[in-house]
């Protein structure tokens, strides 16, 4: 990757998402907990949540990725609370298209992924950039 590929990459609002993880750390008694790891750059995230009347309520993350992945987690945590399984697996698909088909951003409360759309181009980076919310949908799908 080039120099110029490396800037347009890691921007400043990316370091700056990732800087600024909500829910960080884990739950004391969560209903149910998912661990998702990318086996191309060995990223980790382990999403707790507690649902209540088919939203979550309660969430946790302990996230152990790079800059792109601790950017995803954040945009995760400032909009998972409220959501339900089914909203987090549309979240889930619309980042998936956006990243590997050059689909639209997903919508609010997830369009802080916008931030992210330049990793497009980089296909290496995509399953990083996934892990928290497909940790988080899975957790809320088997809680």
């Amino acid at each position: 990757m080039s120099d110029a590929e490396m800037m347009k990459l890691y921007s400043g609002r990316i370091l700056e998402l990732a800087a600024h993880i909500p829910h960080v750390g884990r739950l004391p008694a969560p209903q149910s907990t998912s661990r998702k790891r990318s086996p191309l750059c060995g990223s980790v995230v382990t999403v707790d949540v507690v649902m209540q009347n088919g939203r979550v309520v309660e969430f946790a993350q302990d996230v152990k990725a790079c800059a792109l992945g601790q950017a995803a987690a954040a945009v995760v945590g400032s909009a998972v609370i409220g959501q339900t399984a089914a909203g987090l697996a549309i979240a889930r698909d619309a980042l998936r298209e956006m990243l590997a088909a050059d689909g639209p951003v997903p919508s609010a409360p997830f369009d802080g992924f916008a931030a992210l759309a330049p990793a497009r181009d980089f296909k290496n980076r995509h399953a990083s950039i996934l892990l928290a919310l497909e940790a988080a949908t899975e957790a809320a799908e088997t809680a």
